[in-house]
């Protein structure tokens, strides 16, 4: 296991790259009044990828979670840039990620992180067909790269180092999908 980072201080922030919070004030329609607070809506959304090396290894990365201040286990997931498709945002972030670039791509469902306070969605790409392509990232250190097996789903999610839902609910949503058990709009 990679050595933790350092925590050399910490401070409030009322406006960061990610973090930038209003108030929504709202009327029910039972006449209730609330105000609310939210993140404030901006960015293009995520994408999370769930990359298949064959019909029944998934590819996951561990890295360092600075919320947990800890490395998780999870799947491959970045911001969309401006101009890209779903598609193309998952192909880039798995060729940054995982050193894999995918032939086929399959847009499986948009996952909300939070909607009681967060706009943000991040949609799940099932990735297949996979081929080495390796693409530069912004990630601060090599990401290791951990094939698992999706009949082993059940042990994976019981593990201390998976914690990260939409991983999990990706992961779920894949395995439904190539058992031909969920059906897609």
């Amino acid at each position: 296991m990679p050595k933790l980072p350092i925590i050399h201080a910490t401070r409030d922030v009322t406006d960061s790259r990610f973090l930038r919070l209003e108030q929504v004030d709202l009327e029910f329609s039972n006449g209730e009044r609330r105000t609310f607070e939210r993140m404030k809506p901006g960015g293009l959304g995520a994408v999370i990828i769930v990359p298949m090396l064959d019909a029944e290894t998934v590819l996951l990365v561990r890295e360092y979670g600075v919320g947990l201040e800890r490395y998780e286990l999870s799947l491959p997931k970045g911001r969309l840039d401006p101009g890209e498709s779903v598609e193309e945002g998952a192909n880039r972030e798995l060729k940054e990620e995982v050193g894999y670039g995918a032939r086929r791509l399959t847009s499986l469902h948009a996952l909300s992180l939070s909607p009681s306070y967060m706009t943000h969605m991040a949609h799940a790409v099932l990735a297949q067909d996979l081929y080495p392509e390796r693409l530069d990232g912004d990630e601060p250190e090599p990401l290791e790269v951990v094939p698992w097996k999706l009949a082993d789903l059940h042990t994976l999610v019981a593990r201390d180092d998976v914690t990260e839902g939409r991983s999990i609910a990706a992961l779920f949503m894949a395995r439904e999908y190539l058992a031909g058990r969920m059906q897609l709009k």
